[in-house]
């Protein structure tokens, strides 16, 4: 580390601009970007600071929504200070505990209905952020053609097989866009909530934030890439936010289902793409080994609803297959 100029950069903030005095800096975690984070330490107190290189992360939007989450009630970290030229925020700290090495059968109903909870909060938000519109749900799905049946398997598709994959993504965008549009956080997962004392759980990664379908934040928290439930949990959990959240009360559950269903399809076309990329693009294999469990999300609704069941035979074409150990979890 005693290379690392940002590092440098970083204390000389906090030593002359913020006056910290004696401190001690460890990392604390490194996220899918270009975002560090480190953990301050002084008199027994700790803070979070944010490392995000100028030219490479925009720290705007993070304030944005940050504060956006915040006025709502829920848990986001709290920005004491911001250093824009440099690209350093001082933040509060939310702990080291995901819910992700928290999760187990006995854990599972306290804490999704705390994720739950919060997330019916955030879906009060009612200020101008970006649409997720036609554009970008098509854009997140073709990083699935592009980066890993292209990329990583090196598949080339004829025209037959890319009307199909279009057809399919027309149809997701379109259930996508049917649906009640609300505040979506557009990575609410195991990983990016943090078990919290008080006011659990705590929010992180949510600068990426859109107006957007109402069931993408549920389904990428009880759908998610890292961790696989029950199909009878995550109905068990779907019902809980319907009968809590206002927003669902003109809303049939057979409607939502589906919806929901088909929104964790878009998504998770999108992150077996972002699996791919993170690998070949940015270095980071291990993302890899969460692809088997990603895809089998896919085929079980592929298998449940008849408009995807040809895009459902497109994957047996190309050789992919569900992951056996997934589908005991998940069915």
């Amino acid at each position: 580390m005693s290379n690392d100029t940002r590092l440098q950069q970083l204390q000389h903030w906090l030593e002359t601009d913020l006056e910290f005095g004696d401190f001690t800096i460890k990392p604390a975690s490194a996220d899918a970007s270009f975002r560090r984070y480190f953990r301050i330490t002084k008199d027994q107190q700790t803070w979070v600071a944010m490392d995000a290189p100028p030219d490479k992360e925009d720290c705007e939007p993070f304030i944005k929504i940050a504060n956006m989450i915040e006025a709502v009630g829920v848990q986001a970290p709290h920005i004491f200070n911001y250093n824009k030229k440099d690209g350093y925020l001082l933040l509060s700290d939310l702990g080291s505990q995901a819910y992700l090495d928290k999760l187990n059968k006995q854990s599972a109903d306290n804490l999704y209905t705390d994720a739950i909870n919060a997330l019916i909060k955030m879906q009060t938000i009612n200020e101008a952020i970006p649409d997720y519109d036609s554009k970008l749900l098509k854009f997140e799905m073709s990083l699935f053609s592009d980066w890993y049946l292209s990329k990583h398997l090196n598949i080339e598709l004829n025209d037959e097989q890319k009307h199909t994959l279009s057809q399919c993504y027309n149809s997701l965008t379109a259930n996508a866009l049917e649906q009640t549009q609300t505040f979506v956080h557009r990575d609410y997962h195991s990983r990016n909530l943090m078990l919290t004392t008080q006011n659990n759980p705590g929010v992180i990664d949510f600068q990426d934030a859109v107006s957007g379908p109402i069931t993408y934040d549920l389904v990428s928290l009880l759908k998610d890439c890292y961790i696989a439930w029950p199909r009878e949990k995550i109905e068990h959990w779907i019902h809980y936010f319907m009968q809590s959240n206002s927003l669902c009360s003109h809303i049939e559950q057979q409607q939502f289902i589906k919806w929901f269903d088909l929104m964790g399809m878009q998504r998770h076309l999108k992150a077996v793409g972002i699996f791919a990329r993170l690998n070949h693009r940015d270095g980071k294999p291990d993302y890899l080994n969460d692809i088997p469990r990603t895809l089998t999300y896919i085929f079980d609704v592929c298998s449940r609803y008849s408009e995807l069941n040809a895009f459902g035979e497109l994957l047996n074409e190309l050789g992919l297959k569900p992951d056996a150990k997934t589908i005991e979890i998940i069915k």
